[in-house]
């Protein structure tokens, strides 16, 4: 069981990884257009589908869950849903490697610790201390990656686009991407509701889900909204080729949303601590998977050798906190 969860751990790392890589291969539309085709597809027919197929009755788990739970997936959702904005907005001023390093950086920090002390009921054991030690390495390992790409990009444009609004951007996103692994962790009341009326429990937080995503998607929603409406460019959802632009605009909608699938199966094979443990883990084989595949695209062509063997130190060093988290999931089975 705990192989499996690890497994579908480091699956939902590889898949949040891979999601924004058909960004760079999309012909011809705006961020806004992209955006809204994966949103609509990740935070709505993508949850709604599996519920609808899995849950006879979502009205009966929605009845039997504590007010207080439903009520913080609705609202971290919601709150998450502004961080997905400003996460795309400082990855226009700061660029992917540093935006994504300080973005994953505190959504890593906060998103494990918080709902850990949340729980309550504290008490310092081994497996805390090695989760401490990998969150520790792995800031260590995304301040490394940051600074490679900050290297490498004072060598080309993207350094011209960086300003102290696209910092506080990327805070306000690692913060309110953190949020929504809290409210995770606080709605698990509605999966306990859902096991209660004979569900599984995979089943039963594939509705803690519909609820987050359905909520954030609403912000998403209405802000590539205002920005097709204020460049009046809403015909360009017919230039083509269609179904390559949509194809590829659905598979980052279909990978994400596989992510936080495949995460919410994992957290409950993982102990009592499940979230604390899984959220750094997934998002750190996550990191190590975006930096592959930026050199794969060639990101890092142009840079000198410094940058490069700065990032590759910096990979080894998430490796190295990937090791860890794993240890403290052992060590607490």
């Amino acid at each position: 069981m705990l192989a499996f969860g690890l497994t579908l751990v480091f699956a939902s790392g590889l898949a949040n990884g891979l999601f924004t890589v058909p960004m760079k291969i999309i012909p011809r539309w705006k961020w806004e257009h992209i955006w809204l085709v994966f949103i609509v597809f990740a935070c709505l027919v993508m949850p709604v589908s599996i519920v609808a197929a899995s849950i006879s009755d979502p009205g009966g788990i929605w009845n039997a869950a504590p007010a207080t739970a439903r009520t913080a997936a609705l609202v971290f959702g919601f709150a998450w849903g502004f961080g997905s904005i400003c996460f795309g907005m400082s990855v226009d001023r700061l660029g992917v490697s540093l935006a994504n390093s300080l973005v994953i950086g505190l959504s890593s920090a906060l998103g494990s610790l918080v709902p850990l002390f949340l729980a309550g009921g504290f008490q310092l054991e081994a497996r805390h201390v090695l989760l401490f030690g990998g969150v520790a390495v792995f800031l260590t390992g995304v301040a490394i990656c940051g600074s490679a790409g900050r290297m490498r990009d004072r060598q080309g444009p993207a350094a011209s686009g960086a300003s102290a609004l696209g910092y506080v951007l990327a805070i306000v996103s690692g913060v309110l991407s953190a949020v929504f692994n809290i409210g995770y962790a606080m709605a698990q009341p509605v999966a306990e509701a859902g096991i209660g009326l004979g569900y599984s429990r995979f089943t039963s937080t594939n509705f803690i889900w519909l609820l987050m995503l359905s909520a954030g998607s609403i912000p998403n929603i209405v802000f590539c909204g205002y920005l097709i409406l204020r460049n009046r460019s809403a015909g360009m959802f017919r230039e083509g080729p269609v179904p390559r632009t949509y194809g590829l605009s659905i598979l980052m909608g279909l990978l994400w949303g596989a992510s936080i699938f495949l995460y919410g199966a994992a957290t409950p094979m993982l102990g009592d601590i499940g979230p604390s443990i899984g959220w750094p883990l997934s998002l750190a084989v996550g990191l190590v998977v975006v930096n592959i595949m930026g050199t794969l695209l060639g990101e890092w062509r142009a840079a000198g050798p410094a940058p490069a063997r700065r990032m590759r130190i910096g990979i080894l060093v998430l490796l190295l906190a990937i090791v860890l988290c794993a240890m403290a999931v052992k060590t607490g089975s």
